[in-house]
């Protein structure tokens, strides 16, 4: 219970804080571990303890594969398969030699942990880059590296020790040729699994409420049945059963990833908290070696930006992208437990020297966490590789309405992009300068030719209640409830459509896009007013009429709130109003400045 709490609470704090989230959970666990002794996980779990890490890894392993999806890089694959590939074999070899030369490990060794560390993982790299908010070219190259490398480094140090034991006369050819038939074996497992489910999911032969747990249960299957034949290549097997699905244009993939993506946020929350808490003081004492030290250094400013900028030569990638993926590569769980497997082999094996490999990879784990996950949104956006500076706001439908709505927004220097299927009704706010894109919001498309990171804000404001609701629904897991609107339903009663299947209503109920467009037709105006200790918000809900209709308000630290049904806002002085006012109005209003201005103009003359 506590496990679970205090992963979960750590996330939230992290939320709110806006702080990596990992730094937090490692945090929480040191404390109720090592340091307080409250918990003893891997005896409380005992003998299920590492079965349990291993499968909940292959879960979240299985789950970011889910994402890698081809079309997301046709334009930048020549530098992605350089830095699985070159920038690989390029960390290892300069990651083994610090081993060797700086934490003064024996070469067998060395080679072995040098294999290890090229990996990154899904568990620490993608929480990170839900909290960086990079561009997508930058965000898409360290997911797919964190994925990809994830399995093929525990492969690595499976093939160094291997080649150690029939260096050393340990192993026979035969023994040592079984490891590339079992690594073949797996990767062919994991994609004939994932097929086989697409497959049965596309021909209708799995119901909608089995198909997660489906899911769910053959990744285990998988995992374990790959493991068993050969340790450690189960997470290939996992790895190239999702992308073997992402690839396969399986219709309820995105539901599928909603549980998932939800599973693996509970157990990166608790596995972290489990693992760090498990350490001992004498492995927490142990990391301020010198040796170790050094190493980590090494790793951070030598080993990786060389593995990248020597990988990615020839490549398009601009030097800003080369120093953000040079900088960024935080170890997570993959290497604190696969570390803790060979630290077991190589002492089984004769190498005294392995008793560094748990303090050596959890500084480097801790070290890493810490350092890439307060510098990556700093760096990002010093390089200029952050989505926004600014939050934006999407419009769904490209009505008359909708463009004024973006102008009125953009004036605030608010990033607005107005999506609609249709080119022609785009118009208007190509000419008004706005970002527009022509197609489906809820096309998969979209997800590959529109940058969606940088907007948190949606508006759905087309003509079909239904639709909108449809949208909203859509983007709950990307953007949450709380930051969807959509425009009053104007076909029936409200009632009618419940409120978890709509958005927050925009404005106040009579205020559809209908009735707004009407107004738009009879020229109604956008207006700010600011609000002073003179003229206060109360002041300007008296000159409310049906000729000026509240759409949003500036407050004085520059965050917009909207004018909604069930949220009444409460505008303070220093507060921008913004409200669409009728043409009228505008002219009583033109009238009273200039009578003002006359009267002044005849005191002063009098004076």
């Amino acid at each position: 219970m506590l496990i679970i709490f205090l992963g979960v609470l750590s996330q939230w704090i992290a939320w709110r804080l806006q702080l990596p989230a990992i730094v937090l959970m490692s945090i929480a666990g040191l404390l109720v571990g090592p340091i307080f002794e409250i918990i003893h996980p891997a005896e409380s779990f005992g003998e299920l303890f590492n079965p349990f890490i291993s499968l909940a890894v292959a879960i979240i392993l299985f789950e970011g594969s889910l994402n890698l999806n081809f079309k997301e890089i046709r334009t930048f694959s020549k530098p992605i398969l350089r830095i699985v590939t070159l920038g690989a074999f390029i960390a290892w070899i300069a990651g083994s030699l610090a081993a060797h030369y700086i934490a003064g490990l024996s070469w067998a060794v060395a080679f072995v942990i040098g294999g290890l560390f090229i990996v990154t993982g899904p568990t620490v790299i993608l929480p990170l880059l839900r909290q960086a908010k990079l561009k997508s070219r930058p965000a898409a190259i360290l997911k797919w590296e964190g994925i990809v490398v994830d399995p093929f480094g525990a492969l690595l140090a499976l093939f160094a020790f291997q080649f150690v034991l029939f260096a050393n006369g340990d192993e026979t050819a035969a023994a040592f040729g079984l490891f590339f038939l079992a690594s073949l074996f797996a990767a062919g497992l994991g994609a004939g699994a994932g097929g086989l489910m697409g497959l049965m999911f596309e021909k209708g032969q799995v119901p909608e409420f089995l198909k997660a747990p489906m899911v769910f249960g053959m990744v285990l299957l998988t995992f374990v049945v790959s493991d068993l034949i050969m340790h450690e290549t189960g997470l290939l097997a996992v790895t190239a059963m999702g992308m073997m699905m992402a690839n396969m244009n399986i219709a309820s993939i995105n539901d599928m990833r909603h549980f998932k993506e939800n599973i693996s946020v509970l157990l990166i929350s608790s596995i972290f908290v489990m693992l760090t808490a498990s350490l001992s003081l004498e492995v927490l004492i142990g990391i301020f070696n010198w040796q170790i030290v050094s190493f980590v250094l090494a790793t951070l400013f030598v080993v990786r930006p060389l593995s990248i900028w020597l990988s990615t030569i020839g490549t398009d990638l601009t030097i800003q992208e080369k120093t953000l993926v040079g900088w960024i590569a935080p170890r997570g769980i993959v290497a604190l437990t696969v570390s803790g497997y060979f630290a077991g082999v190589l002492l089984d094996a004769g190498f005294a020297d392995a008793e560094l490999l748990t303090a050596l990879t959890f500084a480097l784990v801790f070290s890493t966490v810490i350092a890439h996950g307060f510098t990556i949104s700093w760096l990002g956006k010093k390089l200029g590789l952050a989505a926004a500076d600014e939050p934006g706001v999407i419009i769904v439908g490209a009505s008359r309405f909708a463009t004024k709505l973006g102008e009125a927004l953009a004036d605030f220097n608010k990033n607005v992009l107005i999506v609609d299927p249709s080119w022609g009704r785009l118009q208007g706010a190509r000419q008004a300068g706005l970002k527009t894109y022509a197609g489906e919001i809820l096309s998969e498309h979209t997800d590959y030719e529109v940058e969606l990171t940088p907007y948190e804000t949606m508006i759905v404001a087309t003509e079909t209640d239904s639709y909108n609701s449809l949208v909203v629904n859509n983007f709950v897991p990307e953007l949450g409830r709380t930051n969807l609107y959509q425009t009053a339903i104007h076909i029936g009663d409200p009632s009618d459509f419940h409120v978890s299947l709509s958005g927050r209503t925009l404005f106040a109920e009579q205020w559809n896009i209908h009735e707004l467009e009407a107004k738009t037709e009879e020229g109604y105006t956008m207006r700010k007013t600011q609000l002073t200790d003179q003229f206060s918000f109360e002041d300007f809900k008296g000159k409310w009429s049906d000729e000026m209709i509240p759409l949003f308000i500036q407050r004085s630290q520059g965050k917009i709130e909207f004018f909604e049904g069930s949220n009444k806002l409460e505008p303070k002085a220093g507060d921008v109003v913004v409200s669409f006012t009728s043409p009228a109005r505008q002219s009583d209003r033109t009238q009273e400045r200039l009578e003002n201005k006359r009267v002044k103009i005849a005191t002063q003359s009098k004076e």
